[in-house]
């Protein structure tokens, strides 16, 4: 494989990391504690988007079920952007706002009433993680599941030019991963309530005596953090397989990347998640290393970092 395909490769599967990695460092800087509930909040995304095609493939396109659309609507839902059909887009809608959802009925129920510290805070997150697994597990079963979308091949004008192969699902995961980066900076330096987030993530205290209503900050630090973090799941299950699993999977690479970005930094974060995801693809163009030793790989690179620069990359910034 040559070292341009693997770029490509790393690019692709960084856009999952980098979701999966700001939303972490938001609730590190804004809620003060590390939550290992953020992996399963990808995974609840994507079986989210799950239900939907579902519902898309086994109910309204199929004609044998007493719910099944007419022809012209099964058209429009047939119809396909960037090779993918046009109800996969509804399906990462509906997976990120379950996700959005779930997380604030999680702080209502579970974070609120508890008023505690950082590490009873991180301890409750490991519970909260097994629930959403076990609900999961329950809803949906153990077993690997799709969304039933056929593979469109490599996009041939790229390959016969570039001699890489990259695929329409493969665009659309960078370019949205893009989109939602770029909202996300735009949110945090140049409305109101970024402001108020990266005021509330500076000193809580002082944003509080300063008439910040800090619980309403909370919410969209979780809102934001899990709208993210679905998208980075509903790319994983397109890319891969979708498990209840998937996520837990995935975050010890999430982690890596915040602590590599600077604990508290969402940019940082965004940085780290790059890096992590390029050397975790890249590993294949090392000599003598062979694939399986991926996330070791990625690993050392962070540690090297860190031995240079011990804060992170962008360690002594906050949000």
């Amino acid at each position: 494989m040559s070292t341009l395909q693997l770029v490509v490769n790393g690019i692709v599967y960084s856009s999952v990391i980098v979701l999966g990695s700001i939303g972490l460092s938001l609730v590190y800087s804004i809620g003060n504690f590390a939550n290992f509930a953020h992996g399963d909040t990808m995974a609840v995304g994507a079986f989210g988007a799950l239900v939907v095609a579902i519902g898309v493939n086994d109910y309204l396109l199929n004609p044998e079920t007493a719910v099944s659309v007419s022809p012209s609507i099964a058209a429009i839902l047939e119809t396909t952007l960037f090779s993918l059909p046009i109800w996969f887009f509804v399906a990462l809608v509906v997976g990120m706002a379950a996700a959005a959802i779930l997380v604030v009925i999680t702080e209502y129920l579970v974070y609120r009433p508890l008023d505690t510290g950082s590490i009873e805070l991180l301890i409750t997150s490991i519970g909260v993680a097994l629930a959403y697994r076990a609900l999961l597990i329950l809803g949906f079963g153990s077993d690997p599941q799709t969304y039933d979308i056929g593979r469109s091949g490599r996009i041939d004008w790229v390959s016969e030019s570039l001699g890489v192969a990259i695929t329409p699902r493969d665009v659309v995961t960078v370019a949205i991963t893009a989109i939602l980066v770029v909202g996300l900076h735009l949110l945090l330096q140049y409305t109101t309530l970024g402001r108020k987030m990266r005021a509330t993530a500076d000193n809580a205290d002082l944003a509080r005596v300063s008439g910040i209503r800090t619980g309403e900050i909370i919410l969209a630090m979780w809102v934001i953090g899990a709208v993210l973090a679905a998208a980075g799941g509903v790319f994983l299950g397109l890319d891969t397989l979708i498990r209840p699993r998937m996520g837990f999977e995935l975050l010890l690479l999430i982690f890596s990347a915040v602590i590599l970005g600077g604990i508290g930094s969402v940019y940082g974060a965004m940085l780290g998640g790059f890096t992590i995801g390029m050397a975790f693809e890249m590993t294949a163009a090392l000599p003598f290393v062979g694939t399986q030793y991926n996330a070791a790989v990625a690993f050392i690179v962070m540690i090297a970092i860190l031995l240079v620069r011990p804060t992170g990359i962008l360690g002594d910034d906050t949000t």
